[in-house]
């Protein structure tokens, strides 16, 4: 068998996202030893550990591509994952709320998307059914989508970490493992690292926000360039919370790449208002005042970062006021909930989405997933890769496989 730092695999990033990829590999094969590289002193700190805790149902991707494909598939897996190992979920719904008239055509959109993608009963309420489900909120028409859920997903990451240790003596999450660079070696990559030297036959970069980075230092171009944004919530006071059933969402504007504020109840019972969207000066940056030159320079210098806000000015400016305005921002969860006060709202959690975006500025749409020879680089993967991860794994999983010369036993 491989010494320690000898595998079979050596996956970069511990997210929700490279420990799905990591167990469904060990479960397809189990005499094969493989590695989690992170270089944080714990798992899930990023992306996983800042998102919204939400279980997607499919309802906004595009008919047939990956990510509806593998939300779909992903749901399933994550709620059976959860059943079988004592992970707490709660599938309670939520809805999409139109509060003017010109929202509508969009709302029909989502509505016909989200059938096309197989969403479960999904259905078009009124104003009478929407203060049913929601008694404090106000809208002219809605979608209720019952199939949305919430879930602790670093819970879910810990517990794929455990599993994949568990499956082979040989395995390990090698966390405090910054990569720095790679060599080749006969036939296999060396993964250098600040806390050593790494070997193994095949790389899996799920690096989410640095993963432009890995695939630009293991000889790979990755065609786009990470542009981070962060998304700030504030959450409901304990009386106020109490007004908020499951999940509130906005109709989204299809002019714009984000979802826009939105009420989520927590796995804990608390509740969430946001997120905003605005550009963020450091990838892995979750205060207003988070700085680092290396990344302001990596997306400043990119001319798709241009592009991406000549396109979107005014909504990106629109979304800066309200990011240092708690008034602006009330005005708009008020939308929805007209009983919301000033002193409902306190602030509460950032997270920081890896936009992956075009030289032309083009946000990517899609999960994009790239190979070569020695690695397989996972290039963008937004929401709803939490929801999706264990299909992504899965997908991954067979790639390596045939990266491998392995078949499934």
């Amino acid at each position: 068998m491989p010494s320690e730092l000898n595998f079979d695999v050596a996956v970069i990033g511990g997210g929700i996202v490279g420990l799905a990829a990591a167990y469904k590999i060990a479960r397809r094969q189990p005499t094969r030893c493989v590695c989690v590289l992170e270089k944080e002193s714990s798992l899930a700190v990023h992306q996983t550990g800042h998102n919204s805790g939400v279980i997607h149902s499919g309802l906004y991707y595009k008919p047939g591509s990956a990510k509806a494909r593998t939300c779909a598939q992903g749901r399933k897996e994550l709620m059976e994952f959860a059943r079988e190992y004592g992970i707490l979920f709660n599938i309670c719904g939520k809805i999409v709320v139109a509060t003017q008239e010109r929202e509508l055509p969009h709302m029909q959109r989502i509505l016909q998307n989200g059938r096309a993608n197989g969403v479960e009963g999904i259905e078009e309420i009124d104003a009478g059914r929407i203060r049913e489900i929601e008694p404090a909120c106000q809208g002219i028409r809605g979608l209720h989508v019952p199939g949305t859920g919430i879930i602790d997903f670093v819970k879910v990451a810990t517990t794929l970490a455990e599993l994949i240790q568990a499956k082979c003596p040989e395995n390990r999450i090698l966390t405090n493992h910054k990569v720095v660079g790679f060599a080749r070696d006969d036939s296999q990559t060396v993964v250098v690292t600040s806390g050593g030297e790494v070997r193994a036959r095949l790389v899996i970069n799920c690096a989410g926000l640095n993963c432009d980075r890995i695939a630009t230092l293991e000889g790979v171009d990755p065609g786009v360039r990470i542009v981070p944004f962060r998304g700030d919530y504030y959450e409901l006071t304990p009386k106020a919370a109490a007004r908020i059933k499951a999940m509130i969402y906005p109709v989204p504007d299809p002019r714009f790449p984000f979802l826009g504020i939105h009420y989520t109840r927590k796995i804990d019972g608390s509740v969430d208002c946001g997120p905003n969207a605005v550009f963020a000066f450091k990838r892995e940056g979750y205060s207003k005042t988070a700085f680092n030159f290396r990344d302001t320079a990596a997306s400043l210098t990119y001319p798709g970062t241009w592009f991406l806000f000549a396109r979107n000015m005014r909504y990106g400016i629109n979304e800066y006021v309200r990011d240092f305005s708690k008034r602006l921002f009330l005005r708009e969860l008020r939308r929805f909930v007209p009983s919301i006060e000033i002193e409902d709202i306190v602030p509460g959690k950032a997270g920081v989405r890896a936009q992956a975006v075009g030289p032309r500025g083009q946000p990517m749409d899609d999960f994009k997933i790239v190979t070569n020879r020695h690695a397989i680089h996972v290039l963008n993967a937004p929401s709803p890769a939490a929801t999706a991860s264990l299909a992504i794994g899965e997908h991954i999983a067979e790639l390596a496989a045939e990266h491998l010369n392995l078949t499934s036993r």
